[in-house]
């Protein structure tokens, strides 16, 4: 079969009809297909055919294809099939993403906003994470191959991925698998490789999404594999200089020479960025089209998470922002805290309550004997009123940041029979525990409540209307003890035992083994959906191992993915009883 791109549009090539290419590379080229079989569209990647000469290379891509495609996992690209056409040309058709990649949103917008970073990055890390986990490593881990769904992300390109065994870097016919861009030094090298050489890809994506700038850039390859083997990259910081220079520390681990020197695992590294992004200095404000940033909370750790802040108005802003700003204002309301004053600090003072100049001086003063008259001293009601204007400000200032504030504090649940255990949640989230059943926290806990007491046959209309009117709060979190629950139990045994507990139907990724505050705890991804109205609940759930009962810890949310900072400050916080 020819390879000749734009030839194969309106052809059928292995039961797909193509339809458009929608990118290209060396080794692929990557088209919008119709499965007609299905009625669905795909993502059909056909490799260059001198890749099929390689019969070693050939089985291993099938077979790790299809081993990926077992991985089910919310941010691993889905793989449909994986095989050769009648020719022998190598084909993989995976889930069509109607979406940017990460390089075309850098390239389109520049660096990335740290919140939207640290969303992007935290997800990648996962899928990594998940796929280490098989015994397999992804090899090709690069901007183009983080595809952008709305808030979710997905890891595509497994279908080049090999396996910890394998020591060589290259095929039968000497081709690099892999991008020199983000190629790691064991990689060069032709070292044996593990899960450490796609972090320093990820570290060299981190790099790049938070400066618009590759940490090599050289004229040419050799040049570049070079300086990933013997050269240090500029210091973040100094290209961003809003970033504190943890942040440098956290990358050079990262970017280590050595696999060795790196974190153990992508998570941990994304965890670590993340903190020190969090620290003394932050990202205050962004450049133009950087869009909201996240700023520690006021009042809390510098690892308790971020929160996003208002843009300031348009305008030059050079250099990162510390502590009251000077200089010239403009407008009544100018000033950072703007209230009226009792007393005049100088000049003339006109308007209501204002004391009269004149009354400021007595003539002949005390003991010189000329009276002083009714008319020249200063009354008392204007002073009053003066006063009196201004603690009502004062008061409605207060107010103002109390409510403005109240989501930015953060309370701790009680232990309780239902839920042995305490964590923190946002200050403006109620709790209702129910009985010695479960315990749920959310902005709406009672209508919560009642939909997981009713189980598998829940009514979800009170919860699809706060869905639809304000999705951002229809979060929470969920908290049972069980004896049927297994911390070391499958995705498939975990399903069947949730949907007996949890309303609606559930689907639940692979368990990740990973930790709930102090205590080692299994972590399930998944969601929770009402086929009747089609509403849909994504969770981040903790399975911890507890005498004498197992206990869930369950985030929620309405949105495709929960994996947020809020969520990563209530896991932190668990403390089991």
């Amino acid at each position: 079969m020819p390879l000749n791109e734009r030839s194969l549009i309106g052809q059928e090539v292995a039961g797909y009809y193509i339809e458009d290419i929608v990118g290209k590379g060396g080794m692929a080229v990557v088209y919008l297909a119709l499965d007609p079989r299905l009625s669905r569209r795909v993502a059909l990647k056909i490799l260059n055919p001198v890749l099929s000469v390689d019969d070693r290379f050939r089985q291993r891509f099938i077979l790790e294809s299809r081993t990926v495609a077992s991985i089910e996992h919310p941010n691993i690209i889905p793989i449909y099939e994986a095989n050769a056409d009648a020719d022998g040309v190598l084909y993989i058709a995976m889930r069509y993403v109607d979406g940017l990649d990460m390089r075309r949103l850098i390239y389109d917008r520049g660096p990335l906003p740290i919140g939207q970073a640290n969303q992007i990055f935290a997800q990648v890390a996962a899928a990594l994470d998940a796929a280490h986990a098989h015994d397999l490593i992804h090899r090709d881990v690069k901007p183009a191959n983080i595809l952008l769904a709305g808030d979710h992300v997905y890891l595509t390109d497994f279908g080049i991925t090999k396996h910890r065994s394998s020591i060589s870097g290259l095929t039968q016919t000497d081709q690099f698998i892999g991008t020199p861009r983000y190629m790691s030094p064991e990689q060069i090298n032709k070292e044996h490789i593990d899960g450490r050489c796609d972090q320093y890809a990820l570290g060299c994506v981190v790099y790049e999404g938070l400066s618009a700038r590759l940490p090599f850039q050289r004229e040419n390859d050799i040049a570049l594999l070079w300086a990933h083997l013997a050269e240090q990259p500029t210091p973040l910081s100094q290209i961003r200089p809003e970033l504190p220079p943890q942040v440098d520390a956290v990358m050079m681990r990262a970017l280590a020479k050595s696999p060795e020197q790196r974190y153990a695992s992508c998570t941990e590294f994304v965890t670590a960025l993340r903190d020190a992004i969090g620290g003394p200095r932050y990202d205050a404000f962004g450049g133009p089209g950087s869009g909201p940033h996240l700023v520690p909370r006021p009042g809390t750790s510098p690892h308790s998470g971020p929160y996003p802040v208002q843009q300031p108005p348009a305008g030059p802003i050079s250099g990162p922002i510390s502590g009251p700003i000077s200089g010239p204002t403009s407008g009544p309301t100018s000033g950072p805290h703007s209230l009226p004053l009792p007393h005049p600090a100088t000049g003339p003072s006109t308007g209501p309550g204002a004391v009269p100049q004149q009354a400021a001086s007595f003539p002949g003063g005390p003991g010189a004997g000329g009276p002083v008259t009714a008319a020249k001293r200063p009354g008392r009601l204007p002073i009053v009123a003066a006063t009196l204007v201004a603690a009502v400000a004062a008061l409605a200032l207060v107010a103002f940041v109390i409510l403005n504030n109240q989501a930015e504090t953060w309370a701790r649940y009680k232990t309780s029979a239902a839920a042995p255990l305490t964590f923190e949640y946002p200050g403006d989230w109620t709790v209702r525990t129910h009985q010695d059943l479960f315990a749920v926290v959310s902005p709406h806990a009672t209508d919560f409540e009642q939909l997981f007491v009713a189980g598998p046959g829940a009514d979800w209309s009170k919860i699809t209307q706060i869905v639809a009117d304000d999705p951002e709060a229809a979060s929470g979190v969920y908290v049972q003890v069980s004896d049927t629950l297994d911390a070391n139990g499958t995705s498939e045994l975990m399903k069947a035992k949730m949907e007996v507990l949890l309303p609606g139907q559930v689907n639940v990724g692979k368990p990740i083994q990973d930790q709930a505050g102090d205590s080692p705890a299994t972590r399930f991804d998944g969601n929770l959906h009402d086929p009747d109205s089609g509403t849909t609940l994504a969770f981040v759930s903790y399975v911890i191992d507890r005498e004498p009962k197992t206990m869930l810890v369950m985030y929620f949310c309405a949105r495709t993915t929960c994996d947020d900072a809020t969520q990563t400050r209530i896991r932190q916080s668990v403390r089991v009883s």
